[in-house]
């Protein structure tokens, strides 16, 4: 996937809103080859206020208004960035950029899989066209020695079901993200952002069907659960939901 966190400057909030929603979502990257979904969230000031720890490597304090999340297929993974890194150069070119805004954290990643609170759930590929309430980001750096895996499979049959039973959590999908060294975003027109972090990085996206501020101790006490366990810490939670397609909601809530 791309996962892009960006925030327009002040008193642009509006021409960056219309700008990325009727232009550059689709010019940047849904009419490029074997990229097949898309969606963009919003953190309001009172959800960024929701998120923990405070003293984060991926965002700092109050930064990362807006989020695009898009899904690549497997396999055409270098057809699709190859196309993208040509094509955001010539809407730059083309005086189709805009220079009013500032990339908090924009990584790729690579699907690790997910788990699911039913059993017939929305596929992961459908993720972002199902009329999910919200999102919420989870990076996970862990500890020394703990594989991916190993994580995983300790957070199965306890902390994940915990969060995912009896709520409106209905998928947690986790996404290994790839060092910048050597790909296709070294050679971007604009600076990216904090460091996609090490291998050690886990990033999961938590899928919900109302508005995760009413949920939001569940992800609390899961974090909690992750250090206790000795898996890992929890380098940013922080919570998202839709925009408004066609409007200019939220823009007004940022700061």
């Amino acid at each position: 996937m791309l996962f892009t966190l960006v925030d327009p400057k002040p008193g642009y909030e509006v021409a960056y809103n219309r700008w990325y929603e009727r232009d550059h979502f689709y010019a940047g990257c849904m009419v490029g080859p074997w990229l097949f979904a898309g969606k963009r969230f919003v953190a309001t000031r009172d959800l960024k206020d929701h998120r923990f720890p405070a003293d984060t490597s991926v965002a700092p304090a109050g930064a990362g208004s807006y989020l695009a999340l898009y899904w690549v297929h497997a396999g055409h993974h270098e057809d699709h960035f190859t196309w993208a890194n040509e094509q955001v150069h010539y809407l730059y070119e083309n005086d189709r950029g805009f220079a009013e805004r500032t990339h908090v954290h924009t990584i790729l990643a690579n699907y690790a899989g997910a788990v699911h609170r039913d059993a017939d759930p929305v596929p992961i590929e459908l993720a972002l066209d199902h009329p999910y309430q919200g999102l919420v980001t989870v990076f996970i750096d862990r500890t020394e020695g703990v594989s991916h895996e190993q994580m995983i499979r300790a957070l199965a049959d306890g902390p994940l079901r915990k969060l995912l039973d009896a709520s409106p959590i209905a998928t947690v999908s986790s996404w290994l993200p790839i060092s910048r060294e050597g790909d296709v975003t070294q050679n971007s027109p604009m600076d990216l952002g904090s460091d996609p972090g090490g291998p050690e990085r886990t990033l999961q996206l938590c899928f919900l069907e109302e508005d995760p501020r009413s949920h939001w101790q569940r992800f609390v006490a899961y974090a909690a659960e992750i250090e206790a366990a000795g898996l890992g810490r929890v380098s940013l939670a922080a919570p998202l939901i839709p925009t408004c397609v066609g409007t200019d909601r939220y823009t007004d809530e940022l700061w």
